[in-house]
């Protein structure tokens, strides 16, 4: 049973930074101007090498990044960011390609929500607000969270199934989080939507079902006790059989 107390720290945009890594100067500047009116401070990076230098130079708090950049392209800065040990991070990605497959892509690289081109500002603005805000620290207890043989530690960042650990992209141990903190419930395609990027994505993708056969195929694959289950109309649920 899931135990721990939360705590709440509300943030807004003052003190924080934002960097930018945006090759046209026109949308670098668009958002820029607004993210400065919004509060938060800003720095652009015009391509993917110079991004990450500002990276280690700068107390950054969240990154906005495009895919289609000089020099090293989006998904590479992405996992480069997260290689450096950034794993907590926000990457928000902008794209100019909406098919589940980029999107996807974008996500395996360690972006963890994505914006398609072209967009309104205040979409951008509500999606970094959720990513930098109300943030749940648990206090009290151990960061752990148990099904059978399967174990999420949340301080950690690691999870194992019978002792053995089973490595996950950042998007997949955010789902994988979600459904163990919810086991033995249902939850929708919505509901998962909401909670584990944070935002309302585009229903007509099926970013949900590509992730839960991810998750499937790391935890559930080779062990005769299955995990993750269908319930055909509704969505999924984490229980064992």
């Amino acid at each position: 049973m899931y135990l721990c107390d939360f705590k709440t720290y509300k943030e807004t945009s003052i003190n924080k930074q934002i960097l930018v890594i945006e090759d046209e100067p026109n949308v670098a500047a668009f958002i820029s101007q607004g993210l400065q009116e919004s509060g938060y401070k800003v720095f652009v990076a015009y391509d993917g090498l110079q991004g990450l230098e500002l990276l280690q130079q700068k107390n950054i708090d969240l990154v906005v990044l495009d895919i289609i950049l000089p020099k090293m392209d989006g998904r590479e800065v992405a996992k480069k960011i997260r290689e450096m040990g950034n794993e907590s991070l926000p990457i928000i990605m902008l794209t100019a390609l909406g098919t589940t497959d980029n999107i996807v892509k974008g996500l395996d690289a360690g972006a963890d929500d994505y914006l398609i081109k072209p967009f309104k500002f205040i979409e951008l603005l509500a999606r970094i607000r959720a990513r930098t805000r109300n943030k749940q620290v648990l206090v009290g207890c151990s960061n752990s969270l148990k099904l059978a043989d399967l174990e999420l530690d949340m301080d950690a960042k690691f999870v194992e199934r019978a002792g053995s650990k089973i490595k996950l992209t950042s998007t997949e141990f955010r789902l994988l989080e979600y459904l163990l903190i919810n086991k033995n419930r249902v939850l929708s395609r919505v509901d998962i939507l909401e909670n584990v990027w944070d935002i309302n994505f585009n229903l007509g993708t099926n970013v949900v079902d590509v992730y839960v056969n991810y998750l499937r195929n790391k935890i559930d694959k080779d062990y005769e006790t299955k995990l993750i289950h269908t319930v055909i109309g509704m969505g999924y649920i984490l229980k064992e059989e």
